[in-house]
C-alpha cells in the first residue's frame, strides 16, 4: 500500500455535518484493517524523529489513531476531552470550529512530559490550537503535531506553532 491507496479509503461528504462543509470520513479507512495497519506504521515512523515520552489525542477520533499509535509506541496516552467529560480537575479552552464553538479539556495534573499531539484531521486549527494551549497549562510540552489527514485549503496550519506532521494533503 502506498499513500495513494491509503487515501482511497477516506469517504468525502457534501454538506455535513452542516450545509457547506465537506466532510473526509475516515470511518472506511479504520473499517479496513490494511488501510489502518499501514496507517499507524506511517504515523509511528514519522514520530520516530521526534523525542516524546508520551501521546495526547484529541476527542474523539483522534482517540483512534492515538490509542493505536501508544500501543506502537510503547508511550502512555493522555485523553483531550471535550467539555465536561473528565471527573475532577481539569483545564478547559474554547476554541472556533469551521462551523461552530466548543470547549476542550485535559486533566491538570501532567507531568513535565514531552508530548505529540495526535488527531485525525487538520482543518482550520482551531481544535489543535486549543489542544496545544492546555497540554502547556498542564505542565506538558508539545514535541510536534501528527494527524491524518490536512485540509490545506483551510490553512490550519498557520495557527500551529509547533512542528506539524501528516500523512494526506487535500
Amino acid at each position: 500500500m502506498n499513500i495513494s491507496e491509503l487515501q482511497s479509503f477516506i469517504s468525502e461528504i457534501p454538506d455535513y455535518p452542516k450545509k457547506g462543509i465537506l466532510f473526509y470520513d475516515i470511518s472506511t479507512l479504520i473499517n479496513d484493517s490494511k488501510a489502518f495497519m499501514y496507517s499507524i506504521e506511517e504515523l509511528a515512523s514519522l514520530l520516530k524523529k521526534y523525542n516524546i515520552d508520551k501521546l495526547a489525542a484529541i476527542d474523539a477520533r483522534g482517540f483512534v489513531f492515538g490509542a493505536a499509535l501508544a500501543q506502537k509506541l510503547g508511550l502512555g496516552l493522555v485523553m483531550i476531552r471535550k467539555k465536561n467529560k473528565l471527573p475532577g480537575k481539569t483545564f478547559s479552552q474554547s476554541y472556533d470550529l469551521e462551523y461552530g464553538q466548543d470547549t476542550l479539556e485535559i486533566k491538570s495534573n501532567l507531568s513535565r512530559a514531552k508530548f505529540a499531539l495526535i488527531d485525525d484531521v487538520l482543518a482550520t486549527g482551531g481544535t489543535a490550537s486549543a489542544a496545544i494551549e492546555l497540554i502547556k497549562k498542564a505542565g506538558g510540552t508539545i514535541s510536534c503535531f501528527c494527524t491524518l489527514i490536512e485540509l490545506k485549503f483551510l490553512s490550519g496550519r498557520k495557527k500551529i506553532n509547533v512542528p506539524y506532521e501528516t500523512l494526506i494533503k487535500y
